[in-house]
């Protein structure tokens, strides 16, 4: 992500590419707008540095990089820092300290931004009450709103409301309509191919260019539907929710479904790999996508344990017709389900889990699985220990190394998780080896030794050369 220009005489921070030319003496240089922020300056009103992508650690597996994930997941919304360090294992005060290293803000400043930019594309793009957009962005009150976005902004709410320009605000024909915000080359066409075969029968779609799902948005269902904006720098949203109080962490989702805020190849170390090279630039904007609910996902991978892909959708539409929630008049569009909780399958007999067309052993593995993550001995967020979730999910009966992997990289977004011995990945191993037989997986895991720490994104290529 380009710098940001703070301008110490009229207190506001800039994109690169502004047209305004303050003199170089005047300027300080940010790495993102939260740093800025806490500096004291403001967002240029000309050039919309506000948005921009969120801010995100080059190296998502550390310390940082764990802990903006669970900040844009919503883990400070309701918790403390404190709360956030004791899940990533060090104090607050060392994470506090590591924040003004690598951010220049603390983790409770990264989060009140987010609320307030969310705020903002609100107060632009729709035409929603300020009450409502309140509890959208997170805020417990309409008076809370107006402060942060005041201290962010400097312009309450309702004057950014009417120096919205026109193009900004977005109409559509049901639904709430937003812009999602990315950086660099992305290719949205290669992912909902990758998405299509595997997209879950009853939860998912993906028909005409749109991903759509059913979600559940405060205990009833609702349904996202995301697309391209086709200008090299948004996805559209549509959200048909019954309430939009959990508005902010939806579209946190719809973010990490994409791999919005993971890189691309050319802004990794990856680009430099001769061997690679030329896949990256056959799909230069490829990412690494990641799981709408990590839980699902996870039983997705489980489900796909030595059958073919078309057989394991096939499995979890079943599975979703069995145990999960029937979502009414969506059938025209594909959609008749909320996936299962995890409390359900845990509470599910064998027998049923087998009547899906499970082996016996599987079946186990699912509810295992189930009964872990229900009660909280498993966690799949992202701000986890990629070395301790691999360990915990080898406990599980049935989780071999392959499946560890799997969960890791697509349900946890460990970015350098490498299921080396995928067929598909041994095979594409061998052809960058110069033979046409499947490289071993030890001949695998070596030739990706080399793409640490993005070996998920080098697994992406691989699979979709």
């Amino acid at each position: 992500m380009s710098a940001l220009s703070a301008v110490r005489t009229t207190g506001i921070y800039c994109r690169d590419t502004c047209t305004g030319r303050p003199l170089a003496r005047n300027v300080t240089v940010y790495r993102s707008a939260v740093a800025a922020e806490a500096a004291g300056y403001r967002p240029c009103l000309r050039c919309r540095p506000d948005r921009l992508p969120p801010f995100t650690e080059d190296d998502p597996a550390s310390i940082v990089g764990r802990a903006l994930s669970l900040i844009a997941e919503g883990a400070l919304d309701h918790a403390s820092e404190d709360a956030l360090a004791g899940r990533l294992g060090v104090s607050s005060r060392h994470l506090r300290r590591l924040f003004h290293e690598r951010v220049g803000a603390t983790p409770a400043l990264v989060a009140t931004s987010r609320r307030a930019h969310f705020a903002r594309r609100l107060l632009d793009e729709t035409d929603l009450p300020i009450t409502q957009i309140a509890d959208a962005a997170g805020f417990a009150t309409v008076r809370q709103l107006n402060r942060v976005v005041a201290s962010v902004f400097a312009f309450t709410p309702t004057e950014l409301r009417r120096k919205r320009r026109e193009a900004d605000r977005l109409v559509a024909d049901g639904g709430l309509t937003l812009r999602l915000a990315y950086a660099g080359a992305f290719d949205f066409a290669a992912l909902l191919r990758h998405r299509a075969p595997r997209a879950i029968p009853g939860v998912e779609v993906v028909a005409g260019g749109v991903y759509r799902r059913t979600i559940s948005a405060c205990g009833n269902p609702g349904v996202i539907e995301v697309s391209d904006a086709a200008d090299g720098a948004h996805l559209l949203v549509i959200a048909h929710l019954p309430t939009l109080e959990a508005l902010i962490d939806d579209v946190a989702r719809c973010r990490r479904v994409f791999g919005l805020d993971r890189p691309a190849a050319a802004q990794t170390p990856l680009a430099e790999d001769r061997r690679l090279r030329p896949l990256l630039r056959a799909q230069p904007g490829l990412r690494v996508p990641g799981a709408w609910d990590p839980f699902e996902t996870s039983v997705r991978v489980l489900l796909g344990q030595q059958v073919s892909v078309a057989a394991a959708t096939s499995l979890a539409g079943r599975l979703v017709a069995a145990l999960g929630v029937p979502v009414p008049g969506l059938a025209d569009i594909g959609l008749t389900h909320l996936f299962p909780p995890a409390a359900r399958i845990a509470g599910a007999s064998l027998e049923r889990l087998r009547g899906i067309g499970l082996p016996a052993t599987r079946a186990e593995a699912i509810r295992s699985l189930a009964r872990a993550y229900a009660g909280e001995t498993l966690r799949l967020d992202a701000g986890g220990d990629p070395a301790e979730l691999r360990q915990a999910l080898a406990a599980l009966p049935g989780v071999g190394r392959w499946t560890a992997e799997m969960i890791a990289l697509f349900a946890a977004g460990a970015s350098d998780a490498f299921p080396a011995g995928d067929l598909g990945l041994r095979r594409a191993a061998g052809r960058l080896r110069g033979r046409d037989a499947p490289a071993s997986e030890r001949e695998t895991e070596e030739l990706a030794d080399a793409w640490r720490p993005h070996r998920a994104l080098a697994a992406m290529h691989l699979w979709l050369a």
